[in-house]
């Protein structure tokens, strides 16, 4: 019995062991990158069960400063630019905030005032990535990826974050997340999330799948516009 015990003891602590190896492994990645000089990201997200499919977004951003976020959807550019939790919108008529912004898409009665408010709503995936690793259940490898499944609680938050400011709280709301390291370094995140929204005031089973890939750290050039920067009081 007392070998058993021993045994059993000693299987436990190195499953505990291994699991939080893992998570930190993730989280080590993640903060290398968030530490990096700069980087490069493109987010490309599928949406199961919506009735809008969001453009590639492709951010640069270095360390301490600005983000620089573009979306380009059939020939029309986006970009927004990021310092904090400060953001600006590239217009016709200039850089402008996110409510100047909002403002002059409804009085125009289009929806570029939605895809700059996801712009600005950008996430780095460093940053983003270190959250979320503490709010998955578990992390393992498996196929050459760490996997695990979002708390309730992470999923919940994942969810309404991709839904518009102020709609419904997303019920049923589930999530996972694959990570891809190369040699330690942070390679690519998968992030998929399932939730009922209310769209246009119906339920709707919503599936959100956003895979981000990271390339050229510490070799981005971010370079902004200097008219961005007076508008963003820097």
């Amino acid at each position: 019995m007392k070998r058993f015990l021993t045994t059993s003891l000693l299987t436990t602590l190195a499953c505990t062991w291994a699991f939080a190896d893992t998570r930190d492994d993730v989280k080590a990645a993640a903060k290398t990158l968030s530490d990096a000089p700069n980087y490069t990201w493109v987010a490309k997200t599928e949406i199961e069960g919506g009735n809008f499919t969001p453009p590639v977004i492709t951010g640069k951003t270095e360390k301490g400063g600005f983000a620089l976020i573009s979306s380009d959807r059939d020939g029309t550019v986006t970009t927004a630019v990021l310092k904090g939790d400060k953001g600006v919108i590239k217009t016709d008529d200039g850089w402008k905030t996110a409510e100047e912004f909002r403002a002059a898409a409804q009085a125009a009665g289009g929806n570029g005032g939605m895809r700059g408010g996801q712009l600005l709503r950008t996430h780095l995936p460093a940053d983003d990535l270190i959250k979320l690793a503490d709010k998955t259940k578990e992390l393992k490898e498996a196929n050459g990826a760490i996997a695990g499944d979002l708390t309730d609680e992470g999923a919940k938050e994942a969810a309404a974050r991709g839904g518009r400011p102020g709609g419904a709280e997303p019920k049923n709301a589930k999530g996972s997340i694959k990570v891809w390291l190369t040699d330690g370094k942070l390679a690519k995140v998968q992030v998929k999330i399932s939730a009922t929204m209310t769209i246009q005031g119906e339920d709707r089973d919503v599936t959100r799948t956003t895979t981000y890939e990271v390339k050229n750290v510490g070799s981005t050039e971010v370079v902004i516009p200097d008219d961005a920067k007076k508008k963003l009081g820097t």
